[in-house]
């Protein structure tokens, strides 16, 4: 099991990066929260990380917070949550959010999230609530990790945070309404982060 790495970060494409750990290169996904805390490119970085092996691939997620990857294990026991929607629940709001919403029976709130419909909402509550000693316990320490300041174009960071949120299961054209009024020159991660906020916000 790989638990932990730290390394180089050489690559960046939302939700994917890469960390080089002496000449090796790990590809990551992560969530939208821990992306957008991230050092510049060819920086040190260091992630916690949950692994899933299947039959055709190894999949390797990477976290900020090892209570960010304690709900993560927690969210993947959940009948019909597989590693994808967890990504996109964490990416969408951080641990103390989805705890509240949990606590609160705050279903409404857990249906802005992309592919959480009414019922998933509401299995997430039920089954979150019996779970909540397995993670909230957990180290909530971020790790040293450096808000990056892009210089890319703002037209490529556009796409790039368009196709990042297309990737946690926004339609296209929901995406696009996301971002439509938010300043574009910014880093990708900001204009996720700005966008994702929005979204809870509205």
């Amino acid at each position: 099991m790989i638990g932990r790495l730290s390394g180089q970060l050489v690559a960046k494409q939302p939700p994917w990066i890469v960390i080089d750990v002496h000449g090796v290169g790990y590809e990551l996904e992560t969530s939208m929260n821990t992306l957008v805390a991230l050092p510049a490119l060819n920086e040190s970085v260091s992630l916690f990380t949950h692994l899933t092996i299947r039959d055709d691939a190894h999949l390797l997620y990477g976290f900020g917070r090892e209570h960010e990857r304690a709900l993560f294990r927690a969210l993947i026991k959940v009948n019909g949550v597989g590693p994808k929607l967890a990504l996109a629940i964490l990416s969408g709001m951080d641990e103390d959010a989805f705890m509240r919403c949990v606590r609160d029976d705050d279903s409404k709130a857990l249906t802005t999230l992309p592919g959480v419909g009414k019922k998933t909402a509401e299995r997430l509550i039920i089954e979150m609530r019996d779970r909540f000693p397995e993670w909230e316990d957990g180290s909530n320490a971020l790790l040293p990790l450096e808000a990056t300041n892009g210089r890319a174009s703002a037209r490529n960071n556009l796409a790039d945070a368009e196709a990042a949120l297309v990737s946690l299961g926004y339609k296209l054209t929901e995406a696009s309404k996301m971002l439509a009024d938010i300043d574009p020159n910014q880093s990708t991660e900001a204009l996720i982060k700005a966008a994702l906020t929005q979204r809870m916000g509205g």
